[in-house]
């Protein structure tokens, strides 16, 4: 048991799957493990585990932004023994061939800063996916059909950013989509030898304004929560 994470030792599986919503993370046990549990609840951000084609899986809720996430992430490795963390959320598409729910898998994550800046100091770490994983997800993809694109994200500080200028050069540096986690995952995921992968569900667009309302985000999210476990298995 941590600070932020209720379960007993052992109730966290090798693999987690970390949406940002709490209750995503419901959602996702309920509909796609089998056997699911839950196993936190402190502070309200839910935690599960159960299986799924027969191995073990947590989804762990964690939070908005990367100082949340950079929580759950050390808890989870270093108090838990997890060795595969693969975000699954939404991303803003901001190319103009990724469109609402593309799937986008995060070859990489720039940043203007991240909660590991204060470790790093002045090194411009470059964090970056799993090779494995994301080698995986991207087969799995595309044994199923679904429009997908790898390559670079942008994970952001803030939500309602007034940097249109900042916006135009990822835009011009070929930064596929927005989001606000993969940069710290990676890092983290980096400094303790685990696995991680960011297998985003674009839901909204920056450069035409288009959304997906809440009923089809939810409908849109299954190919991704599928690529995610495959990956993690290698199935």
């Amino acid at each position: 048991m941590t600070i932020h994470i209720g379960a007993k030792p052992g109730e966290i599986a090798d693999t987690v799957l970390m949406p940002g919503d709490p209750m995503r993370a419901k959602w996702v046990a309920e509909t796609f493990l089998e056997d699911a549990r839950q196993v936190n609840e402190v502070r309200g951000m839910l935690g599960f585990t159960g299986t799924w084609h027969g191995h073990r899986v947590s989804v762990q809720g964690s939070g908005m932004g990367m100082a949340s996430l950079s929580i759950y992430a050390n808890e989870l490795i270093r108090d838990y023994d997890a060795t595969t963390l693969i975000r699954i959320g939404s991303c803003g598409g901001m190319q103009p061939h990724v469109a609402l729910r593309d799937v986008v898998l995060a070859a990489t994550a720039s940043s203007i800063s991240t909660p590991s800046s204060t470790i790093l100091r002045e090194v411009n770490y470059a964090p970056c996916a799993d090779f494995g994983l994301l080698r995986d997800a991207a087969a799995r993809a595309d044994a199923m059909d679904v429009p997908t694109h790898v390559g670079g994200i942008y994970s952001s500080d803030t939500f309602y950013d007034e940097r249109p200028d900042l916006n135009a050069e990822m835009v011009r540096h070929g930064i596929l989509a927005v989001e606000m986690e993969a940069a710290e995952l990676y890092t983290v995921a980096a400094r303790h030898g685990a696995r991680a992968l960011a297998v985003l569900t674009v839901s909204d667009h920056l450069e035409t304004g288009e959304a997906l309302s809440s009923a089809d985000r939810e409908r849109s999210f299954s190919d991704m929560i599928e690529i995610a476990l495959s990956a993690a298995f290698g199935s």
